[in-house]
């Protein structure tokens, strides 16, 4: 089979299952992961979390969108992984309590999960794509997403 030839019967199968996919009822939801450590402790709170520890953290970056772009994509993973690597490289091996804005908020998992959600929206959402939910592991057995 000539492979031109088969591409080109193709494409109004694609273009009708774009047009499809991109309907105002349907979504895509990507999602990447990106890790870093570093420790905390908690200001108010009764037990271990109390003193200074750390965590071998892990975020998951879900974006949203309904729409396709040329490349038949909501947004390229490339993009997103580069984005969740530069704002976790911010909190890497540092003592979170002394890095803005956690030197007056508890860097509990919420807040860390709110502040990804915020720095990543910045760097991220387009017109047809959005950060619409981050999830931050502490370990292996408790995580927290925030969902706007």
């Amino acid at each position: 089979m000539n492979t031109i030839a088969s591409t080109a019967a193709l494409e109004p199968i694609f273009d009708r299952v774009n047009n499809q996919l991109a309907a105002p009822n349907g979504q895509f939801c990507l999602t990447v992961t990106v890790d870093f450590a570093a420790a905390h402790q908690l200001h108010g709170y009764e037990g271990n979390c109390a003193r200074l520890h750390g965590h071998n953290w892990k975020i998951i970056v879900e974006v949203t969108g309904q729409k396709l772009d040329d490349v038949g994509m909501v947004i390229d993973f490339k993009a997103m992984k580069k984005a969740a690597r530069e704002a976790a490289k911010t909190l890497d091996h540092q003592f979170l309590n002394q890095i803005e804005p956690f030197d007056r908020i508890n860097p509990t998992a919420e807040h860390i999960a709110v502040w990804f959600f915020v720095e990543l929206s910045r760097m991220l959402n387009q017109p047809y794509a959005r950060v619409s939910a981050i999830t931050v592991w502490e370990n292996d057995y408790s995580a927290v997403t925030y969902r706007a």
